[in-house]
């Protein structure tokens, strides 16, 4: 008897889709978008930077030195005579005969070296243990190094930047995630329960979605008390953020809900005596589980940019804590920004962050449904 024939390509293909689970038919389909996939490793990068900031910073971004203001970038370079030998140019200032002020230039004919892994002031990882070690440092400890130059008072821009991703990336996560459970939880029983309770839902969503929601941020954040620490703030920021965000996710879940609280699995989850917050969140929650997931991506760029704007304007997060709306605030002075235009860096990586949550929304929204085209 002659051999069985080996199965055709295209048919182990269609074996593998149709044993597949779904969230594996999502990942599948999710890694074709290139530029999704890229901004996804941009956002690990970010996210890293989030939990050890000191980690990628070259100095303390709370130190000052006015003598050091409006310091240039000082540019890292890679390779000298040929040889790996990393060195960023040293500085040079003069002071101006007329304005008296002291102006700063780059000086490539000096070198200053710089180490990656090297050592610099300390600090605690997670606040579970002490290092000094840092991504990149200057070979002389006494020597301070601008990698995306100074401010006004002389403190590290890019060390602030680090700093104030920490914040920005941290309210727009938890913001988002406290309006995702809000949205499922609000639009799941105004769906699945119905009646009053769905009446009384949506009014609520129809009440905050027609007032202006600008004016909203702006009360709710100039009511914050001013002597609460920043640690406060943030929190307050946060649940304000929240407290608004959920209602366009409520209004999907519960048409969702709408047509699947008729389906025999629900009707067989009520007949075994689940609960309905069971029911909910085990058992119809999970079929659209992707769906609110790339809802949710799509939606952390925008609490960003609300922190962001809230901050910029002095409403948001304040000083001394650090976010790139408290930032971006050093380029509301015109002259400031004549002189330094490098102050304008934070807006550069508010727009670099939306941007890549933004793509990698859309690859998780085409890839939440793997069966289509």
């Amino acid at each position: 008897m002659s051999a069985a024939a080996p199965p055709a390509e295209g048919a182990v293909a269609e074996d593998r889709i149709a044993v597949a689970s779904n969230w594996k038919l999502v990942w599948w389909r999710f890694r074709r978008h290139r530029l999704a996939l890229v901004s996804a490793m941009v956002l690990v990068l970010m996210y890293a930077v989030v939990l050890a900031p000191d980690f990628f910073s070259t100095q303390n971004p709370e130190a000052t030195d006015a003598r050091q203001a409006f310091i240039p970038v000082q540019g890292i370079r890679l390779f000298h005579d040929g040889a790996l030998s990393p060195w960023v140019p040293a500085i040079a200032g003069k002071r101006n005969p007329v304005t008296l002020r002291m102006e700063w230039g780059i000086d490539p004919a000096r070198r200053v070296p710089v180490s990656f892994l090297g050592r610099g002031y300390s600090w605690r990882f997670l606040g579970l243990f002490e290092t000094n070690l840092h991504l990149l440092t200057a070979d002389d400890p006494r020597q301070r190094i601008f990698l995306l130059g100074s401010d006004r008072l002389g403190r590290d821009q890019w060390s602030r930047i680090m700093h104030g991703t920490q914040t920005s990336m941290t309210v727009g996560l938890v913001a988002v995630a406290l309006s995702t459970i809000l949205g499922v939880v609000l639009g799941g029983l105004s769906g699945y329960v119905g009646g009053k309770t769905d009446s009384v839902i949506q009014r609520v969503i129809e009440l905050l979605q027609s007032v202006p929601t600008i004016p909203i941020w702006l009360a709710l954040s100039a009511a914050l008390p001013r002597d609460w620490t920043p640690i406060q703030v943030f929190f307050a920021i946060t649940v304000i953020l929240s407290l608004i965000g959920w209602t366009t996710l409520g209004r999907e879940v519960r048409g969702r809900f709408l047509a699947l609280r008729e389906e025999d699995f629900v009707l067989a989850a009520r007949l075994a005596g689940c609960s309905r917050m069971r029911i909910i969140l085990r058992h119809m929650v999970p079929t659209f589980a992707s769906h609110i997931i790339a809802t949710a991506s799509l939606a952390i760029p925008v609490m960003i940019i609300n922190e962001t704007s809230l901050s910029f304007l002095g409403l948001g997060i304040r000083p001394p804590a650090i976010s790139w709306g408290v930032l971006l605030q050093e380029a509301q002075n015109i002259q400031s920004l004549a002189l330094a235009p490098w102050l304008l860096i934070p807006g550069l990586v508010v727009i670099l962050a939306v941007l890549a949550f933004n793509l990698v929304g859309d690859g998780l929204r085409d890839a939440s449904d793997p069966y289509s085209n």
